[in-house]
């Protein structure tokens, strides 16, 4: 069974790291190549931008129940096949309604496979390897969007827009690659998830019981305020806040976002190697201690008059701070949310986290830009340093309500695992196979 479960991981890690490396052919690009590109204008790029949220957005609510009533495999492969066509739609459109409609798809696909992945790797993994397994999908993610992005910088020619095609084209495939990846995956017959108090069938109300789970409630808005804090500042908030207040060139603000992927890949396996063995929520609240040092190294950037080497290097050094901190929460938060959920829920519980971080995606950018935007810079630099220290609060307190095994399961595993809930019929005609 361990045998099985390990080459059905190894494949849905490859497939995903594929995907993200056809994704990281498109993502720098996407705003030029509508604006400037296909000359739609400035105003349609952003729509494209949003239209890509706001498909997740309208999606995730209804992918849980899709997950747990079907399976995550055809979820999946749905969600990529979506993703394929919208990728592809990109690169051939040229007019503005065929552009949005095309990013619809692709943001909805994304986000329908996201979470449909994670139940995967929930179902090849037992509470003890879910750390190691969701810290090699964040790697291979961050790896696969760095090679993309740097390969893709060598395609591209904002002079000839068959370019652009030829990258949205080899997205599309990557896509089907993963689809493809998934779709032949040998999955177990039942997740391997420790449910407390196991049920035959789904819950009616699935929502109501999500909500009715002060744990999970309290790790949602962990995770709105660590997204919100980090992820939703990169290309809004914290760039504006460089190139105005720092004054650092474009280019070493790529140098910057480079940095951060190499925190990540560089980092990942040291990282995980220190903290696996350790309480989950303690890992995530020194995450809070170290984006406060991150935050208050930007702020300080933008007071270095004079040194512009320092003040750059400072703003380097967040990015790179963050790369760390992202390091040490791919093997806690996902896993955590994975161990809190019932068996019959998984879905439900990954959709909803997807869903949050999507919110918080949305939020983010917002306030950061219209706070740079305005000229409160200070207040800016305050607000993420108070939502960093609020990450190291919120992590102690979640701690204090998770179960033993739920923060440290390498220390305190349950001693043997329960039986789980009813897997979807299609599920259940596949056995674990290599």
């Amino acid at each position: 069974m361990t045998t099985a479960m390990g080459a059905a991981l190894r494949r849905i890690q490859l497939g995903n790291a594929l995907s993200a490396f056809g994704n990281g052919f498109t993502v720098p690009y996407l705003y030029v190549y509508v604006a400037k590109v296909r000359d739609l204008g400035a105003s349609t790029a952003g729509v494209v931008l949003a239209m890509l949220a706001v498909a997740a957005l309208a999606v995730l609510p209804l992918t849980g129940r899709a997950i747990d009533r079907r399976g995550p495999l055809p979820v999946a492969v749905l969600g990529t096949v979506s993703a394929a066509i919208g990728s592809l739609g990109l690169g051939l459109s040229s007019t503005e309604p065929l552009v949005i409609a095309s990013a619809a798809a692709l943001g909805a696909g994304i986000a329908v496979v996201q979470p449909a992945l994670a139940t995967m790797i929930v179902w090849c993994s037992t509470t003890v390897t879910r750390s190691r397994a969701f810290a090699t999908q964040f790697f291979l993610n961050n790896l696969g969007l760095g090679v993309g992005g740097l390969v893709g910088g060598l395609l591209v020619d904002e002079s000839h827009a068959s370019s652009f095609v030829r990258l949205f084209a080899i997205e599309a495939v990557m896509f089907l690659v993963l689809g493809a990846a998934v779709a032949t995956v040998r999955l177990p017959r039942v997740p391997k998830v420790e449910d407390a108090v196991p049920s035959e069938e789904r819950p009616a109300g699935a929502w109501r019981a999500l909500f009715a789970d002060r744990r999970m409630m309290w790790v949602c808005l962990l995770g709105f305020v660590l997204f919100f804090a980090c992820y939703g500042q990169f290309e809004s908030g914290l760039a504006a806040y460089a190139t105005e207040v720092t004054r650092i060139p474009p280019s070493s603000l790529g140098i910057a976002l480079a940095a951060n992927t190499a925190a990540i890949v560089a980092a990942q396996f040291v990282v995980l190697k220190l903290v696996e063995r350790r309480r989950r929520s303690r890992v995530m609240a020194l995450v809070g201690m170290v984006w406060t040092v991150a935050w208050l190294a930007a702020g300080l950037s933008g007071l270095v008059h004079g040194a512009q080497a320092v003040a750059t290097t400072l703003l380097i050094s967040t990015y790179a701070l963050f790369g760390i901190g992202e390091s040490m929460l791919s093997p806690t938060v996902a896993p955590l949310v994975a161990d809190l959920a019932p068996a019959s829920l998984i879905g439900q519980y990954n959709s909803a986290f997807a869903l949050v971080k999507q919110l918080a995606l949305a939020v983010g950018p917002a306030v950061g830009a219209l706070m740079v935007g305005h000229g409160m810079y200070a207040a800016y630099i305050v607000m993420l340093v108070v939502c960093a220290l609020g990450i190291t609060a919120l992590s102690l307190r979640v701690g204090r309500m998770l179960r033993p095994w739920q923060d440290n399961p390498h220390r305190t595993a349950p001693a043997a695992v329960v039986p789980a809930a009813r897997v979807p019929a299609e599920a259940e005609s596949v056995v674990c196979g290599a």
